[in-house]
């Protein structure tokens, strides 16, 4: 199956704690309001990448400047999709309930604007319909919440980053009943902390320092962070946008709910990244008591090439691990992560890749599609490009894919398409593929020194690359970090980062004493 997970034998401290990983994104847009995308064409992309699923429609702003003509544009498209989703809103239950399945759980939600207090997401638990709930600001949500949805829903707010007045996070407001997590990285950019190297690139500015995870944990709150895409072009799990990992006990909806709740939530950028960290059998999201001789256990699985792991203690940086330097690998075997990276050409054109991918001396036991759609945020910035929807297939000892890649549209902007298949090889392995009638062969040693490329014809043709491939050593690590006294008030939380750089970050683990967490 596509999307396999991960074996125990590379997951013993998430089999120990009955978890596993999961992978979703819950605050994403298309045509449901004023987003580009078909709105059904979202739910199959997102059924290929993602393992549960919220697609958000543009709700409501209490506070939109409808007096300042310099923004009227603006306001004229917030209005139109604002009708259009109150229109559509409980008809489009149906189509969630046909698209949900076993291993595909989906969740209603919307997203309500405001200057004041930030932006919030809204998830309910259920696909029973039951109206909008327009609230004004976090207290009157929750209050609506416990009124009429009580347990079966919750809110978040999304791109903290930004200034309070500004549509950033007002932490003065932050309720942890209403709101178990924040969405710390999306499209917009990274708000961990004041200065990272995903900066805000969005019109509506930068990132404001107490608009950051960082300024709301020294501040004493408690809460989770998650990822999501914020992708207004159709494209769930859009590659590289942002991506949420929570640890749960089942795959189904309510396993999945109750992992929301609890905090035990994973930020990523892109690359599905096991990352667990654990004071005794208390994971991230927990509120643990006070504890001498504490000791933090962390399992990490990654997409490729694992830089550092660093271990953030009360807003500093505690320890970092480089598994190149101390290597602590899960498994043995040669098992190592192949990523097929597709795209490149002139500007402005696109290209389909069709093509089909085995090895011989080995087998293929995973794949994760790295399939990203248009950057393309507002009505304003053009139409959707239309693309014929990405196919993937895994049997018979081979990977058969059809995607369409846009060219880069700069020298900083990857438009490229991509799948990463994890490999068990013998030492005389190699790699065949078909690329648009191009037969690729190169042997596993080859690979492992370093990345291999080709165009598909001449300079500024459409181009693959074959990533270098990671011997275990160096895509996973397993230890254990002393932390003595882990007193009241502290937190701490885990971050990864690849050689790519792709990364993930842990929700925090706090500590309190008792009646004083949530």
């Amino acid at each position: 199956m596509i999307r396999a997970p991960l074996p125990p034998r590379l997951t013993p401290l998430a089999g120990e704690l009955g978890l596993l990983p999961l992978y979703g994104d819950i605050h994403n847009h298309c045509d449901l309001s004023y987003g580009h995308g078909r709105f059904e064409d979202a739910l199959k992309r997102a059924a290929l990448q993602l393992d549960f699923l919220s697609i958000t429609g543009h709700a409501h702003w209490p506070d939109m400047p409808v007096d300042d003509p310099s923004v009227a544009h603006i306001v004229a498209f917030h209005v139109k999709g604002f009708a259009k989703l109150r229109a559509n809103w409980l008809d489009h239950y149906a189509a969630l309930s046909r698209a949900n399945r076993d291993g595909f759980v989906v969740f209603p939600g919307f997203e309500i604007h405001s200057a004041a207090y930030g932006d919030y997401t809204i998830v309910y638990r259920d696909l029973d319909p039951a109206p909008l709930l327009l609230a004004d600001s976090p207290a009157e949500l929750r209050a609506m919440i416990e009124s009429r949805m009580q347990g079966r829903a919750f809110a978040f707010p999304h791109h903290i980053g930004y200034r309070v007045g500004a549509r950033g996070v007002d932490w003065d407001a932050f309720d942890p009943v209403l709101s178990p997590f924040v969405e710390m990285i999306s499209m917009h950019g990274c708000a961990e902390a004041s200065e990272t190297d995903r900066g805000y690139l969005h019109s509506m500015g930068p990132v404001d320092g107490r608009g950051t995870m960082q300024h709301g944990l020294a501040e004493g709150h408690v809460f989770g962070v998650v990822g999501n895409t914020d992708h207004h072009s159709g494209f769930p799990g859009s590659y590289g946008h942002g991506r949420m990992g929570l640890y749960a006990r089942g795959r189904d909806r309510d396993a999945i709910w109750e992992a929301m709740l609890a905090r035990r939530t994973n930020a990523l950028t892109g690359d599905n990244i096991h990352l667990l960290a654990a004071l005794g059998s208390d994971i991230q999201g927990s509120v643990v008591p006070p504890r001498d001789g504490a000791v933090l256990r962390i399992e990490a699985v990654g997409g490729g090439f694992i830089d550092c792991i660093d271990v953030v203690r009360n807003g500093r940086l505690f320890h970092r691990i480089s598994p190149e330097i101390t290597p602590a690998p899960l498994c043995s075997d040669i098992e190592t992560i192949l990523y097929v990276e597709l795209g490149w050409g002139a500007r402005g054109l696109s290209h389909r890749w069709e093509g089909r991918i085995s090895v011989d001396g080995g087998e293929i036991v995973g794949v994760e599609p790295r399939f990203r759609g248009a950057e393309i945020v507002s009505p304003l910035e053009g139409d959707d490009a239309g693309h014929a929807l990405p196919v993937l297939d895994w049997a018979d000892g081979q990977v058969v894919f059809s995607v369409t890649a846009e060219a880069n549209p700069n020298n900083a902007t990857s438009a490229t398409q991509g799948l990463a298949l994890r490999l068990k090889l013998d030492p005389g392995a190699s790699i065949r593929a078909d690329l648009c009638g191009q037969r690729v062969e190169v042997s596993a040693r080859r690979l492992f020194e370093g990345a291999r490329s080709g165009n598909l014809g001449a300079i500024d043709s459409p181009a693959w690359r074959l990533h270098q491939m990671p011997m275990p050593d160096r895509w996973q690590w397993s230890g254990s970090l002393g932390l003595g006294t882990f007193d009241a008030g502290e937190n701490l939380y885990v971050r990864l980062r690849q050689a790519g750089g792709q990364m993930a970050w842990t929700s925090p683990i706090f500590c309190r004493t008792a009646g004083n967490g949530a």
